[in-house]
C-alpha cells in the first residue's frame, strides 16, 4: 500500500511556531483531559494535535501497522501562513521544509513536499527549487485564500517554476468560509471539497493543464466533486465559447490530467472516479492523522502512485 495524502510536523516546524506563537498568534488549548491539546493559528481552524502529528517515530510505527510501503507526506494546511507577511510565511516554510527533508531522508519508505509562501510568488518559486534541489519532491498548496485562486496570473512564477522542476502540487484546500455553512462542522464536510472543486476547474478551464503539462498536480479528497459533474461541464464546454476558449481538450479528456487521491469512504465513489479518470491517475491516500482520515487507504494497486512520481 502507498499513501500520498498524509500530514507530519517535524520538530524544526514545532519549534519554530513556539519561538513565534505571539507573532501567529498559536494557542494550545487544552479542552478534554483525554485528548492531546487544540492548536490554533490565528484564530482559525483549530484541530487536536495528536502525538502521531509530531513524533516520527510513532507515526513511522503506525504506518507500519497498515501495511504501508510508501508515504509522501505534507505539511499541514494550518501552517501555510499566506495571511501574514511573507517574510514571516516564508521563515516558517524554511524551516518546515527543512524538517521535512532531514525526517525523509533518515527513513526508508518516505518522500516529502514543501509548503511555500504563496503570498510571495516569487519567493514561493524559489523556496520550491530550493526544497526540492534538497530532495523534496515538490509542494502542498491551499485551492484558494483571500479569494485568490491558484490560477490567478500573479502565480504564475510558481507555476513556471513547477513546471521547470517536474513538481508534485498537492491542491489542498482550507476550510470554507461560506457564511450559509457555519454549522455541523459543514464547512469541512461538504465546504472542503467544494473548495478542490472550484479550483481544479478553474485550472482546467484557463488552461493550465495545457501550459505546465509536466506539473503534476495531486487533488485532494478524490478532487472534490469535479469528477461527479464533468459532464455538465462538458456539455457547457461544446455550448459556450466562453467555458471553451482556453481549453482545447474536452474537459473529460482534462480531467485526466489530474491526479486523485482515494480519500472518499465510499467503494461506489471510487469506482466512479477510476472510471472516469483512469486506475493510473487514482492514488491511495488517508489524510492520516486528522480526524477525517480514511486509514488504511483503500487498495486501489499501485499504477496511480507510480504514475504521480516516476
Amino acid at each position: 500500500m502507498y499513501d500520498v495524502h498524509t500530514h507530519f510536523i517535524p520538530p524544526e516546524a514545532m519549534e519554530w511556531l513556539r519561538a513565534n506563537a505571539a507573532k501567529v498568534n498559536a494557542e494550545w488549548k487544552k479542552k478534554d483531559p483525554a485528548k492531546a491539546a487544540f492548536l490554533s493559528v490565528n484564530g482559525q481552524w483549530e484541530f487536536e494535535l495528536k502525538e502521531t502529528f509530531v513524533n516520527g517515530e510513532l507515526y513511522l510505527q503506525e504506518r507500519q501497522k497498515a501495511g504501508i510501503r510508501h508515504s509522501l507526506v505534507s505539511p499541514i494546511p494550518q501552517l501555510f501562513l499566506y495571511d501574514f507577511d511573507p517574510a514571516v510565511t516564508l521563515d516558517l516554510s524554511r524551516a518546515y521544509n527543512d524538517g521535512m527533508v532531514a525526517w525523509t531522508k533518515a527513513h526508508e519508505g518516505l518522500s516529502g513536499l514543501a509548503t511555500v509562501p504563496l503570498n510571495a510568488p516569487e519567493q514561493a518559486a524559489a523556496e520550491l527549487e530550493r526544497a526540492m534541489a534538497r530532495g523534496l519532491r515538490g509542494a502542498i498548496v491551499a485551492s484558494s485564500w483571500g479569494g485568490k485562486l491558484l490560477s490567478d496570473p500573479t502565480l504564475e512564477p510558481f507555476w513556471e517554476a513547477a513546471e521547470a522542476k517536474r513538481a508534485i502540487v498537492f491542491v489542498h484546500p482550507l476550510l470554507c468560509a461560506d457564511a450559509r455553512l457555519k454549522q455541523k462542522m459543514m464547512p469541512n464536510l461538504i465546504g472542503v471539497p467544494w473548495e478542490t472543486t472550484v479550483c481544479a476547474t478553474a485550472l482546467m478551464l484557463n488552461g493550465y493543464l495545457e501550459k505546465y503539462p509536466n506539473v503534476k498536480i495531486l487533488l485532494a479528497h478524490g478532487g472534490g466533486y469535479l469528477p461527479y459533474q464533468i459532464g455538465r461541464i462538458g456539455k457547457g464546454w461544446t455550448s459556450w465559447p466562453a467555458v471553451s476558449a482556453s481549453l482545447s481538450m474536452s474537459p473529460q479528456e482534462a480531467a485526466r490530467r489530474f491526479w486523485y487521491d482515494t480519500v472518499l469512504w465510499n467503494e461506489s465513489a471510487l469506482e466512479h472516479l477510476i472510471r472516469t479518470v483512469g486506475e493510473d491517475r487514482v492514488v491511495q491516500g488517508t489524510d492520516f492523522p486528522f480526524d477525517l482520515c480514511e486509514w488504511p487507504p483503500a487498495d486501489v494497486g499501485a499504477q496511480g502512485f507510480e504514475s504521480l512520481m516516476d
